[in-house]
């Protein structure tokens, strides 16, 4: 009996210590490949113990400071926007949605899921927020596209809202004399810090991964470029350049040109900020996820 109470809790220990290191080792051998000497990343590959280091791809990327920290700035303040802009808009469709006496409530449910399955278009969808909204080199342009509300969020918020919130603090609520809006703010949301903190995540997430906004509607104003925009563009410069001195025959070393270990590089700086910011609400993340999609 013992030893079965022993191997039950071993056997668990064991497979979450692999299953750890299935999802960190990848994130070590990127860590290393982008402190890899580009010559000796081409010539042997991907290691954990590589034979040279070298910080050249860092120190390409940083060599432009100013540009780095302003775009850093930048996609800072649109997640941080962006995200508090989605947040509280999901939260005002999915409140009422779960109400039981909104009138039309089954039509507008059916309309939000149908912009899951259907959209415009991108050419429609440019020429709507280009032509109409005027968000074309602007700041807008990085908000306002694509994430500034999703249905699935709001589905996820209005089964939560159903399904965890009991009816019955509601209505004890409306007989304190509160009205929707301070039943809202003072109550329902309290309780719900978990599908919060979910969305929140999702949206930030979103957020601060987007680099297509940029290309398609910042065409003069590239100083507004957030970190993802700018670290492309400096990949795509120096595919360019490797690109046009071998064309034209000029002898350089090809090692010179950090083009394997920057894209490393680049997607250490681009998700070192999520892993900081991640542990902070993951017990809500799975906790929203779980009685937000499971439930109701």
């Amino acid at each position: 009996m013992i030893t079965t109470s022993k191997s039950a809790k071993i056997i668990p220990h064991i497979v979450l210590i692999i299953l750890t290191l299935v999802c960190l080792l990848p994130l070590l051998l990127l860590l290393m490949a982008s402190l890899t000497d580009e010559q000796t990343l081409m010539l042997n590959g991907y290691s954990f113990f590589p034979e040279k280091f070298s910080a050249d791809a860092y120190t390409y990327i940083f060599k432009t400071g100013k540009t780095v920290l302003r775009a850093y700035g930048i996609t800072f303040f649109v997640t941080a926007v962006g995200t508090v802009c989605n947040v509280c808009m999901t939260v005002c469709l999915s409140y009422p949605l779960a109400r039981p006496g909104l009138k039309g409530r089954n039509a507008i449910a059916f309309f939000v899921f149908f912009t899951m399955l259907f959209n415009g278009g991108l050419v429609p969808t440019y020429i709507m927020y280009s032509q109409f909204f005027h968000i074309r080199d602007t700041i807008f342009a990085l908000l306002i596209p694509s994430f500034l509300m999703s249905p699935f969020n709001v589905i996820l918020m209005r089964n939560y809202f159903k399904t965890n919130i009991p009816d019955a603090i509601i209505e004890a609520a409306k007989l304190d004399g509160a009205s929707e809006l301070r039943t809202l703010v003072n109550v329902v949301l309290p309780m719900s810090t978990p599908i919060i903190g979910t969305i929140g995540l999702m949206s930030g997430l979103a957020y601060w991964n987007d680099w297509t906004n940029g290309l398609y509607y910042l065409v003069k104003r590239t100083d507004l470029y957030s970190i993802q925009n700018v670290l492309t563009n400096m990949l795509n410069n120096i595919q360019f350049l490797k690109t046009a001195t071998q064309l034209q025959g000029i002898n350089i070393e090809m090692g010179t040109l950090p083009s394997v270990s920057i894209r490393m590089a680049i997607a250490v700086v681009a998700v070192i900020p999520v892993m900081i910011v991640y542990p902070f609400i993951q017990k809500s993340f799975v906790k929203g996820i779980v009685i937000g999609g499971v439930k109701g």
